[in-house]
């Protein structure tokens, strides 16, 4: 693969009670809401190098969705096109303020590459 990354940009969780879960990463952690145009799905928790991303846990169960890891614009167009050689089956989504691609790892771990430079 050619493609880098430049590290951890959120860990995605399914949470009971989005706003319990809000005030609890503030309040302990010194977490700081962003992304708010997003409105509650998710709930962004950011520190300076990475953060949270809170889900209402709906139909899923509480717990570990997804990992997400941040690419620049480069990385991000020389990572969809490592994947399809290595015959990865991926998805895009645009976030309006980001951009990503989720596939999974040998144990079914949904992963997330995610740029924040959007075109």
């Amino acid at each position: 693969m050619r493609f880098r990354v430049q590290g951890l940009d959120h860990v995605a969780i399914g949470v009971a009670d989005q706003a319990a879960s809000r005030d609890f990463y503030r309040d302990v952690l010194g977490l700081e809401r962003r992304y708010e145009a997003w409105g509650d799905m998710p709930v962004a928790m950011m520190a300076e190098h990475g953060g949270m991303a809170l889900f209402p846990d709906g139909d899923r169960r509480n717990g570990f969705l997804h990992l997400a890891f941040r690419v620049d614009r480069e990385n991000f167009e020389l990572a969809q096109e490592d994947l399809r050689e290595a015959g990865i089956e991926f998805e895009y989504q645009d976030h309006d303020v980001s951009q990503s691609i989720y596939f999974v790892d040998p144990d079914g771990n949904r992963l997330e590459l995610t740029t924040y430079e959007v075109r």
